[in-house]
């Protein structure tokens, strides 16, 4: 349980009120900052825009975890690496505990979210079938609904960020270069489809470069 009362990430605090979950997040910042607009003025297409968003959050999302951290938690450096505990403050005890630590760190990941070899390979199907809707989907725009950026695109290029890593993606992340072997292999066939170059587009048109990544 994280402080504030939500266990649920991401998690943003606005104004001292301590908000989970992704859709949740957006409609907030919605709220506060609404030009430019997330969410199209044309009904038909906002509804669009929220079906797609919900298709992202809450089925890709799950299937691209499991997808990466099968073969991550098979190597606890790049695990410890990828989510940032290798950087938290008493780092050095946790790299000194790792022979215990990184067995009950496995077996309780894999737990929760239902990873193992065979919960991974469905998810790199769902995880490509998601792919074959940013390509059925995607307008002359380049976006997803309409003629620009909305929900919809901020959530799929989000959910996929984590496989395709863009430069501006606003953590330190993985160098997809040591990525575990079969992780790469999956990867490198997907890095010519038109989804994989959307997300990179997206963050290079709309998120910019991230002071974190460029302090790095």
């Amino acid at each position: 349980m994280l402080r504030g009362g939500t266990s649920t990430l991401p998690v943003i605090d606005i104004d001292g009120k301590r908000i989970g979950d992704s859709t949740k997040i957006i409609e907030e910042l919605e709220r506060c900052w609404p030009d430019p607009p997330l969410y199209p003025a044309d009904p038909a297409e906002r509804q669009r825009a929220l079906e797609l968003e919900d298709f992202f959050d809450e089925h890709c999302a799950h299937e691209i975890r499991r997808v990466m951290f099968d073969p991550m938690l098979r190597e606890p450096d790049l695990m410890a690496e990828a989510t940032g505990s290798d950087r938290r403050r008493g780092a050095g005890v946790t790299r000194f505990l790792a022979p215990v630590i990184s067995p009950v760190m496995d077996r309780a990941v894999r737990n929760t979210y239902d990873i193992n070899p065979e919960t991974a390979a469905r998810g790199r199907e769902a995880v490509e079938a998601a792919m074959d809707r940013i390509e059925r989907e995607r307008g002359p725009s380049g976006y997803l609904v309409g003629d620009s950026f909305s929900v919809a695109d901020l959530t799929a290029a989000a959910i996929l960020s984590v496989l395709v890593r863009p430069p501006e993606f606003p953590y330190h992340q993985v160098d997809p270069a040591r990525d575990p072997e079969d992780l790469k292999r999956w990867r490198d066939t997907l890095t010519e489809r038109p989804a994989f170059k959307y997300v990179l587009e997206m963050y290079a048109r709309h998120r910019g470069t991230s002071a974190e990544v460029a302090a790095a």
